[in-house]
Formats: structure tokens, C-alpha cells, sequence
């Protein structure tokens, strides 16, 4: 509690005891001071299971205290409609130091119940399909008894493995993600009828648990893309929904371009605001908006010396944060980023977007810097959004970036 909350409340309390007053008094819930009870305040982050690998990030190295929910990616869903681990040896198998013995399950699962132990306010869910394993999604949302079987596992899995609620990233319904992927034209009604059904479960289950299980999705910034979700629907029904806004200029085409700029360059042009601004005029509440920010950089290389190498013709990538030598993607940490290229930073006024760019070596880097940050951070609270949503962790292995946004958003809390 403040100092000044506290002092306010014994000098009522005081005037209340001397008669010289009749006051109301509301002590403040210790739970309401969270970040997490605060819509405006949320700070979401993903972790991946990989990170325990070759990054050498564990569920102990998560800064909790500047998290307020932890997305865990990503559960898989088996051939039957069920929601199943997706590496079983990282989640619920390999030992750690200081494992909860009491629990049936080791892995990065027990991990994260430690970490909630440790950090109360912290809550964790999981984080369902993805890229990868999406393939499933428009079967389970076919039938009413495939979605009641769907949500069944869903309550399931949530109360085996101690998680606060499920995060659904179908990517996507109808159309596009992989080609691996089924799909059905009723996909788009059919995931609002999965999304309610999953929400009546959990519902059930909370209050027989006595408390409440957090559905969220995440979603796309693709103008296309969104037209296959009914947001309506879905943010009638949900929790928050992740928005992942970047990804706006990719790998693929063959000039430099900005991943995730708060503004276009040019009007009209793909950007963070032009996404929120569709996703508030198709009805989703801004309180449910949760700005998605990549903690990456994309890079390429044979880039000219012209515009600080902005809109240049690309030859190629240097070799990413994790690439191997033959199959460069030039995909970078932001920490892997400012090591080798802090000393190259620019900023673009009229996008509110960062790059690196090398002219000895022709090398230019999108990602997201301080700066960035802080304006992406400026913006949630001047439109009044539902928080921050991170892609991923362990690409910030010091949390330093982190560690922005958790100080750019704390005036949304009152000074908390």
C-alpha cells in the first residue's frame, strides 16, 4: 500500500474514533494492487520451451517480477481433439534444481509452479498451437462434440498442470498458416462456438474451484487475416486478445522494411496503429487489445549506403542469433542485436520506428530498441489498451527491454 493510501486511512480512522467525523472508509483488497487485476497494466510475455536448450533460458531466469501473465509455448493437440504437452521431455519430464517433489510432473511445468509460488501475482497459461501446430484447430472446431471434447481437456490440462488459463494461437482459421494445416470455410464461426464452449468449461470449473480460468487467443495484424476471426464475437467471449503486431516487413521481400513500426511511413501504410485502429472499428474493446512487440530483429545484408539503408535492395542475410552456418535467416535476439550493433542505432520520426544500420558492412536491422519501446508503451496508455504483449523472453536474455516497458507502464498503475 502507498504511503499516502496508508496515511489517508488512519487519519479517517482517527476522525472516526474521535466522533469528529462520520467517514467511509475502503480499505483496498491486497489482490486489487496487483498488475494483473489491471486491465491497462498488463504485461504478457511468451516463453518458449526451446529456451532451455541451445539459449540456456530456464523458467528460474524469468524476471516474474516485472510479468504479470506468462504465456507458455505452446502445447500441441494429439489426434483425438485433446490439448497434450508439446515436448514432453521440457515440460513435465527433465529435473531441475529445486524441483517441487510433491508434484507428478518435473519440467519447465514444475518450474513454472515454483516460479508462481514465489511470485503470487504472476499468472501462467498455456499456450496452444502456433505456427507449427495449428493443423488440428478447424477439426476440433468442427462439431459440438468435438468442442465439448476440446474444452474437457482444456480443464483438464489446466488443473493437472497448475496453469491460470489457455491461450489459443490458431494460426489461422479458413486460410493461410501452414500447409499442413486442415481447414474448413465454417472455420471463422466455428472458432467463436469453440472459443464460448471453452469459456462455459472453464467458468464450470472455476466456480467449483472457486476462482477464474483466462481464456485469450492470439491474433493477427494481416488485414486478410483478420477478416477470417469474427472479433465481435470473440471479444465478447475472451479475456484480452494478444494482437501480434510485427511481422509487417519479412525475410522474404527484397527490400529493407520495418518489422513492427507504430507508424506508416507513407499513409496507409501497414503499422502497429493501423492494426489497432481496424481491430476498434470491427468492435473489439480497447481495454481487450493487447499490443503484441517483437523482442527480435529481422536483418539483411548487400544493403546500400542510401536513406541510412531504408527501402534498399537486399542481397541476402548475415547469419541470425541461432541460424545454422548453411541456412542463414538473419533473425536476431534483441540482446544478440544491441551487442554488435548498439553503436548503430537510428530512429525514424515519422514511423516511431528503430533500425540498425552498418555501412562498413552493409547491414540493416529492424527491431525494436528503448526508444521504440517507450513509444509503444506511450501509445497503450494514451488509447487506453489492454497492456503488452511480448514475443519472447529469451530473445532479451538480460531483460533489459523488459525492463522498459515495466517501467514505462507503471504510471498505469497508479504507482504501484
Amino acid at each position: 500500500m502507498h504511503t499516502r493510501r496508508l496515511v489517508g486511512l488512519l487519519i479517517a480512522i482517527s476522525l472516526i474514533l474521535s466522533g469528529c467525523a462520520t467517514v467511509t472508509v475502503s480499505v483496498p483488497v491486497p489482490v486489487s494492487t496487483s498488475r494483473a487485476s489491471s486491465p491497462s497494466a498488463r504485461i504478457v510475455a511468451y516463453y518458449v520451451s526451446w529456451g532451455i536448450y541451445a539459449r540456456h533460458y530456464t523458467v528460474a531466469d524469468i524476471p516474474a517480477d516485472r510479468v504479470t501473465q506468462l504465456n507458455y509455448a505452446f502445447a500441441n493437440i494429439s489426434r483425438d481433439g485433446t490439448i497434450i504437452p508439446g515436448d514432453p521431455w521440457a515440460d513435465v519430464q527433465k529435473h531441475f534444481p529445486g524441483d517441487l517433489l510433491e508434484l507428478h510432473f518435473h519440467g519447465n511445468f514444475n518450474q513454472l509452479v515454483k516460479l508462481k509460488r514465489e511470485h503470487p501475482r504472476l499468472q501462467t497459461l498455456i499456450s496452444v498451437g502456433g505456427w507449427t501446430w495449428s493443423k488440428r484447430f478447424s477439426d476440433v472446431a468442427a462439431t459440438g462434440e468435438s468442442r465439448n471434447r476440446f474444452a474437457a481437456s482444456a480443464v483438464d490440462f489446466l488443473r493437472t498442470y497448475h496453469f491460470d488459463g489457455i491461450d489459443l494461437d490458431w494460426e489461422y482459421p479458413v486460410a493461410g498458416g501452414s500447409p499442413a494445416n486442415s481447414r474448413r470455410p465454417e472455420d471463422r464461426a466455428n472458432f467463436t462456438l469453440l472459443l464460448s464452449t471453452m469459456r462455459a468449461a472453464l467458468d464450470a470449473a472455476g466456480n467449483r474451484d472457486g476462482r477464474r480460468y483466462l481464456l485469450t487467443i492470439a491474433a493477427p495484424a494481416g488485414a486478410s487475416a483478420m477478416a477470417r476471426f469474427d472479433l465481435p464475437g470473440i471479444a465478447a467471449v475472451v479475456d484480452w486478445i494478444n494482437v501480434m503486431t510485427y511481422d509487417y516487413h519479412v525475410s522474404s521481400e527484397p527490400t529493407t522494411g520495418y518489422d513492427a513500426p507504430l507508424y506508416g511511413r507513407t499513409a496507409g501504410a501497414p503499422s502497429v496503429d493501423t492494426t489497432i485502429r481496424a481491430y476498434l472499428a470491427a468492435g473489439v474493446p480497447a481495454s481487450k487489445l493487447v499490443m503484441g512487440v517483437p523482442f527480435y530483429g529481422r536483418s539483411w545484408k548487400g544493403v546500400a549506403a542510401v536513406n541510412d539503408g531504408v527501402g534498399q535492395r537486399v542481397h541476402g542475410f548475415p547469419p541470425g542469433t541461432w541460424d545454422k552456418p548453411s541456412a542463414p535467416t538473419g533473425i536476431m535476439d534483441y540482446t544478440d542485436i544491441m551487442d554488435r550493433f548498439g553503436s548503430w542505432i537510428r530512429w525514424d520520426p515519422r514511423a516511431d520506428a528503430s533500425f540498425a544500420y552498418d555501412p562498413s558492412a552493409g547491414i540493416f536491422v529492424t527491431f525494436d530498441s528503448p526508444e521504440a519501446a517507450r513509444a509503444k508503451a506511450a501509445y497503450i496508455r494514451r488509447e487506453g489498451l489492454g497492456g503488452v504483449m511480448i514475443w519472447q523472453l529469451t530473445s532479451d536474455y538480460h531483460g533489459s527491454l523488459l525492463e522498459v516497458y515495466d517501467k514505462a507502464l507503471d504510471p498505469l498503475l497508479g504507482g504501484q
